[in-house]
């Protein structure tokens, strides 16, 4: 958790200003991440900074379509948001400081980009949290 330390004081600060504004704060042990629910601004979803995950709901586990189906690159069945950002803090952990600018280079929020697509297979089986792993 170190290791992610100055990306999850970016989320942690982006939490105090929306607790300002009505959102939650609670410690999930389950995810390895503080959760803020309730942010205020944004369409809905969620982003995670290192150990921290901001959304907009009111529950974290909820169905959420997957990159590819949103793509249109085919019909899969929603998967749980709470398990896509679970992997998202797995890669954090894993790159630290080095996740985001690995992030942004394949690709961002895209459905080219492998972290992404490996947090949607974690969310659909459970496995495959890493973007090149063989599962």
């Amino acid at each position: 958790m170190l290791w992610t330390l100055p990306n999850s004081l970016a989320g942690l600060l982006l939490g105090v200003v929306g607790l300002a504004f009505g959102a939650r704060m609670r410690w999930q042990s389950r995810d390895l991440a503080l959760v803020v629910r309730l942010w205020p601004w944004g369409r809905g979803g969620a982003l995670t900074l290192g150990n921290v995950i901001v959304h907009t709901g009111e529950r974290l586990d909820t169905p959420c379509l997957t990159y590819a189906h949103r793509a249109g690159h085919g019909i899969e069945p929603p998967v749980s948001l709470v398990d896509h950002e679970r992997a998202h803090v797995y890669q954090y952990m894993l790159l630290g400081p080095l996740f985001l600018p690995s992030y942004l280079l394949c690709g961002g929020i895209s459905v080219r980009n492998p972290f992404e697509r490996a947090a949607d297979r974690y969310a659909c089986s459970g496995r495959g949290w890493w973007p090149w792993s063989r599962v």
